[in-house]
């Protein structure tokens, strides 16, 4: 991983949008950092793309795409999406805007599949001592979420063991900062972000991801960091490097929102002259 500051400023003036982790890369202590939001929305105003992308569930993001300054939040690890209503004729303020939720799989698939996680979480608060369902799964669709450092502690054994759980009932399971989830389907961070620029813009994301910043911070975040040649870690990312085959290509001074902040900045400056 290089210094942010080696980015190289002939590629960032070319930048015509940035993805986003939310959990300790926008936020510090599960908090939105005003520096963070204040980046989000200096993108924004200089004709950015700016597209959060998240394991968090639908509901929890919910207010957040109405009142952040984004395009989208892509939710549950790729597989729904809130936009903003764009034919509504409210003043500029974010926080009045209705939503529009897509999903990339069709509600009997949806359904089907929800029935089919609970048992297996179910399994898997039976068979691992100390898990427990996030705090945010009443407002998950198409995911489940143990928590293993959000509001409780799983030591790496046990992380393990839940991951080898829902692989082995045929789920897709990745760890976060905070959680693991699992899920059925071939859905991820990176093909939510094929699909939203699809959905979006009516593009296709790899023919222009020179023009693309990805910023994360964990191991859920890899298959991001593999597919963006422009990609930042905020300095967290280090807690989880020896468990990454894909590191991001930059690494911020600083941590969480303040590292985000940093990239937001370097941007900026590029495309200001």
């Amino acid at each position: 991983m290089s210094p942010l500051l080696e980015f190289p400023r002939n590629a960032l003036q070319r930048v015509i949008g940035v993805f986003t982790d939310i959990d300790d890369t926008l936020t510090t202590d599960g908090a939105i950092t005003p520096d963070a939001l204040t980046a989000l929305g200096a993108l924004k105003a200089a004709g950015l793309h700016v597209i959060p992308i998240t394991g968090r569930p639908v509901g929890w993001s919910t207010p957040f795409a109405r009142t952040w300054p984004v395009d989208a939040i892509v939710a549950e690890n790729g597989s729904t999406a809130l936009i903003l209503n764009k034919n509504e004729h409210f003043p500029a303020s974010y926080g009045h805007s209705s939503l529009l939720k897509r999903y990339q799989q069709d509600a009997a698939t949806r359904a089907a599949q929800f029935t089919r996680m609970q048992q297996v979480a179910a399994r898997v608060l039976r068979e691992v001592p100390g898990a427990r369902l996030a705090q945010d799964s009443p407002g998950r669709e198409t995911d489940i979420a143990i928590d293993h450092s959000e509001f409780t502690h799983l030591p790496p054994d046990a992380i393990a063991q839940v991951v080898s759980i829902l692989r082995a009932e045929g789920m897709t399971a990745t760890v976060s900062s905070i959680h693991i989830n699992g899920w059925f389907g071939a859905h991820n961070k990176w093909e939510g972000a094929r699909w939203i620029v699809r959905e979006l813009f009516g593009r296709d994301l790899q023919a222009e991801i020179t023009r693309w910043v990805y910023v994360g911070d964990s191991t859920n975040d890899q298959v991001m960091f593999e597919h963006f040649p422009h990609s930042v870690g905020v300095a967290n990312i280090r807690r989880f490097a020896h468990a990454l085959t894909h590191l991001p290509r930059y690494i911020t001074p600083d941590e969480r929102g303040a590292g985000f902040a940093q990239v937001g900045d370097c941007i900026l400056a590029a495309i200001s002259g």
